[in-house]
Order: structure tokens, then sequence, then C-alpha cells
């Protein structure tokens, strides 16, 4: 469960952040994740509840954004792939040209996109 320390890394972030612009409560902090990172929204939010006990963030709500699994190919195609085909291992080609020459684009993200506070 790496959530734990993910989560104890944006609590510190949140706080400290809350803390310089003098906000006396977090409410919301809005989160993008790529799909590739393993985690679980739900084990985060438990996480984030008990590991921001005491501080200016306790009781805020995270809402968190999955970013796709995206690819680009040297012909300039972009497209998405499932997970469920990167935990099969199949080989992944570009389904315009059936290139393998391909980047990876989006899905590897974790940002903290805004912070909600009063």
């Amino acid at each position: 469960m790496h959530e734990i320390a993910v989560t104890q890394h944006v609590v510190n972030i949140v706080v400290r952040h809350a803390e310089m612009n003098a906000a006396n409560r977090v409410i919301t902090v809005r989160l993008r994740i790529g799909e590739l990172r393993d985690i679980v929204p739900e084990w985060m939010q438990r996480f984030f509840d008990r590991l921001s006990r005491g501080t200016v963030a306790e009781g805020a709500r995270l809402e968190i954004e999955r970013s796709p699994i995206t690819f680009v190919c040297d012909c300039g195609e972009k497209f998405t792939v499932s997970m469920k085909k990167i935990r099969a291992k199949s080989e992944i080609e570009c389904p315009s040209c059936g290139g393998k020459a391909i980047e990876l684009s989006s899905g590897r993200e974790f940002e903290i996109l805004g912070i909600e506070v009063r």
C-alpha cells in the first residue's frame, strides 16, 4: 500500500500551502492521477483522513480525476490504451499505421490541481 506514503506527501504540501496563505480550513483537494499510477482513490481518502487529523486539512475531501493512458506514434497519431491491455502485457502498436515507435504521452501524472480553502 504505497498510497500512505504518497498521501503523506500530499498532506504535507496541502498543509504547507494552506498555512502559508493563512487559510482556516481546507475544504477540497483536487488531484489528477494517471491510470498507470496504481492508486486506489478510496484508500487514498482514508489515509488522507487519518494523516490530516489535527491539521488545517482535517476533513478535506479529495477529488481525484484520472488521466488515461495515452501514446503518440511517430506518424503523429495519438491514441488511448486500456489498463487491461497494459496488464496483459500485450504489445502496443499504433492503430493508424501499426507502428511500434510510440511514446507515452499521459497516464503517469500525479498533480495537485487545486486546494479549496476557507
